[in-house]
């Protein structure tokens, strides 16, 4: 499994300090906000979106209530259909799984959709390693790669950090031709240069957005068509996804779809939805001979039953990063891993070790807009809030941390002496401003203080004008 250093503020005054990065989260903040919000209010026009939200959220808790049956149902009906059900533990069984797969089939060129566990897996390392060639074809992944493979910044747009002179320039200098300017010139370019690996390619990967019990198929959503070529063009297809990515029937699949779409890009439908299973029969026109399916753990069994099942929720649409004040501050490359925001707030912690992650739980303002948004309501800041604590009782935090929280504890259970201490707090504030109404600088948070100054304390503290305004009401009656 590829992991980053997970040192999450090592990494915070970098991004704040690049001021191209900046510039390109300025540029994209609002859109994701302006979307969702169009797509919902469109959608109450006709019916009510939170009625669909608790739909989309029974469905999912129906699944991971009973998973190992969905399980069972999923990989009998993928079975009978002709495809094949393996199952991946942790990401180097899924890279064994698919090089294996590779060399039975004399596969030396694989083309890439976009696939979140294959990131998790490190699989693109791993094909390289074995001699086989690995082609993202989603555009924002094929930058990527081309740009030295560097690791997505968003899930659903991978290259969001990057802004259109820097692809141009990128381009320019992969392709050996004139540099463009134009949008549709670069998509042509790419479009003209990634046709020669789809019909040269002996293998597609793809992920899975939802794989279907009762038909055994996988469901792929995308707004760029090279999934469908990733998986008709070749004769092998492998689908590599996360166990908890089941639903029971189409008719559920539908209404995920209605919130994935909408939540993600603000549409009401993608351009392209395509429901994929068995194997290419005699009379079919295309078509993989051979279809395989990887279902992968990696650690997700072990929040069953536990108070973090309902990030397995998670149908992956990035409605709340899109919305997170702290993502659109830092991206996505300051997480460290595959999942930035909210949900990589949680998953991350949860799938590479509590230990691994430490920074990220307290990367939230817990301000609820991801939990607002959250299309199969997750409750994002409660989980956050619960790796914290579970921080705190193993013993993790700094010891600065918690001697603060501990001390900050026994004031509050001493009335007397938290007084006096507010009363000293609230002087050597005034002392610090220096007579102004702002301190740019407090020594016991200076990370805090270094972005962000802090007001000035008043004359007198709450407990001092609560107990004069007693003293007064007394007096009155």
């Amino acid at each position: 499994m590829r992991q980053q250093s997970m040192f999450f503020s090592a990494r915070v005054d970098e991004k704040l300090a690049d001021v191209r990065l900046q510039a390109n989260l300025r540029k994209v903040k609002d859109n994701f906000v302006h979307v969702f919000a169009a797509a919902k209010h469109d959608y109450n026009q006709e019916a009510d979106f939170e009625a669909l939200r608790d739909a989309g959220a029974a469905i999912r808790k129906r699944v991971l209530d009973n998973l190992d049956i969905w399980l069972e149902l999923f990989e009998q009906n993928a079975t009978a259909r002709g495809a094949s059900v393996l199952w991946a533990r942790n990401g180097r069984e899924v890279c064994e799984h698919v090089v294996n797969i590779a060399r039975q089939h004399g596969v030396s060129k694989a083309v890439k959709s976009k696939s979140m566990l294959s990131e998790e897996a490190d699989l693109n390392a791993a094909l390289s390693a074995a001699g086989i060639q690995a082609v993202e074809t989603d555009l924002g992944e094929y930058i990527l790669q081309i740009a030295g493979n560097e690791a997505p910044s968003h899930i659903i747009a991978p290259a969001m950090h990057k802004n259109l002179d820097e692809v141009a320039d990128l381009f320019a200098k992969t392709h050996h031709t004139p540099r463009k300017t134009g949008i549709p010139e670069l998509a042509r370019e790419a479009r003209e240069v990634l046709r020669e690996h789809f019909t040269s390619a002996q293998m597609g990967i793809t992920g899975g957005n939802f794989l279907i019990a009762e038909s055994g198929s996988v469901a792929l959503v995308t707004n760029e068509g090279n999934a469908r070529l990733a998986t008709t063009l070749p004769r092998v297809h492998v689908v590599i996804t996360g166990i908890e990515k089941i639903v029971p029937t189409l008719e559920d699949l539908a209404t995920l779809l209605r919130l994935l779409t909408r939540s993600a890009t603000g549409q009401s439908i993608s351009n392209y939805v395509s429901v994929l299973g068995g194997t290419r029969e005699r009379a079919d026109p295309e078509g993989p001979q051979h279809r395989m399916f990887i279902l992968v753990d990696n650690a997700r069994s072990g929040l069953l039953g536990s108070d973090m099942q309902p990030m397995l929720h998670c149908i992956r649409c990035a409605a709340c990063m899109n919305h997170c004040p702290v993502y659109h501050s830092i991206g996505g490359h300051a997480y460290g891993w595959v999942y930035p925001g909210p949900m990589g707030s949680i998953l991350t912690p949860m799938l590479t070790g509590l230990e691994n992650a430490l920074e990220l739980p307290q990367a939230s303002t817990l301000c609820n807009q991801c939990g607002d948004v959250c299309p199969v309501r997750i409750p994002l800041p409660e989980l956050l809030r619960m790796l914290r604590e579970k921080q705190t009782a193993r013993g993790l935090r700094p010891f600065r941390e918690r001697a603060l929280l501990k001390a900050w504890a026994w004031l509050a259970e001493r009335p007397g002496c938290y007084a006096l201490a507010t009363r000293f707090a609230r002087r050597y504030l005034a002392w610090l401003a220096g007579g102004r109404d702002r301190i740019d600088h407090l020594a016991v948070v200076p990370g805090w203080s270094k972005g962000r100054d802090f007001p000035a304390p008043q004359v007198r503290t709450f407990r001092d004008l609560y107990a004069s305004q007693q003293r007064t009401h007394c007096r009155g009656s």
